[in-house]
């Protein structure tokens, strides 16, 4: 599976946008529907409290479609905008808009500390604050809420991205970010998810495959390629019965200093357990 970078990501919304003639408010309302069936799945109509916090941008535009559809469905749920801005997207004022003809009630506007809601412990937080174009750390009010989230103890659910966490560069040591239990990610998973510093920011994820189109993805290149045991499998090729183990090549680890051959001989062994035999030359050691 390829994981790809933030450029190629925005440049797959605008060839599908393009390609499936759709408007990028009906690819938001595509990917948020997504989100919502796998909440609904796993809800089953719970009556437990439902609190969405949306951002200003499209990751927020996401949090009000979400909201709707929550509330069409009749769940408990209450609506926050995160008002660290008075730049919003387009889409984010579209479903604005929408959000209200379906409540009958515009979203909660919060601006500062004096209007963070009371969070339990019992509740389901949906974290729809900062997407994958998050360049800068949050900072002020916003970061205190963030971490208000995060100590309110309640399960946190977060669309594409944790809140706060970039999705091609390390955070730094004091960022507030999302601590998420789930994290329903669109089209791709993200490098942040794997890497030891940044995976536990993450928790469990699930891609959601929201039609980004197939050629594109297909050709544009990846930061990186996710090898799962799917993959792995079809990489393996099996082996005549009555071929030679000099017939495929030759092994050659090198590694280790004096006090330090722990890992070259952890990985000598797992190269003999696999049938790489310390015999002609196949299996060479070279201790440094």
């Amino acid at each position: 599976m390829k994981i790809f970078d933030v450029k190629h990501l925005a440049e797959a919304d605008k060839v599908t946008i393009e390609k499936q003639g759709i408007t990028s408010e009906q690819l938001m309302e595509r990917a948020a529907t997504k989100v919502y069936e796998e909440v609904h799945k796993r809800l089953n109509n719970n009556p437990l409290p439902i609190k969405i916090f949306c951002g200003i941008g499209n990751n927020g535009g996401d949090g009000l479609v979400l909201g709707r559809l929550l509330l069409k469905e009749g769940y408990n749920v209450k609506v926050y905008v995160v008002n660290f801005t008075n730049r919003r997207s387009p889409d984010f004022l579209l479903n604005y808009n929408r959000f209200q003809e379906i409540s009958k009630k515009w979203p909660i506007l919060l601006k500062g500390e004096d209007d963070f809601p009371e969070i339990a412990k019992g509740d389901f937080v949906i974290d729809a604050i900062f997407g994958i174009g998050l360049n800068k750390p949050a900072e002020d009010w916003v970061a205190t809420l963030i971490r208000h989230i995060n100590k309110s103890g309640a399960f946190i659910l977060s669309i594409d991205m944790p809140s706060g966490l970039f999705s091609n560069k390390p955070p730094g040591k004091d960022d507030a970010i999302i601590y998420s239990n789930f994290t329903l990610t669109f089209q791709a998973p993200k490098l942040v998810f794997f890497l030891p510093g940044t995976a536990e920011y993450v928790g469990d994820f699930q891609v959601l495959d929201i039609g980004l189109d197939s050629e594109y993805l297909a050709s544009a290149p990846a930061a990186a390629q996710l090898i799962n045991k799917s993959e792995a499998v079809n990489l393996y090729k099996p082996r005549k019965q009555f071929s030679h183990k000099g017939d495929y090549g030759h092994s050659l680890i090198m590694g280790g200093s004096y006090g330090k051959i722990g890992s070259i001989s952890l990985t000598a062994t797992a190269a003999l357990k696999a049938k790489c035999r310390n015999g002609n030359n196949l299996c060479s050691l070279l201790w440094l």
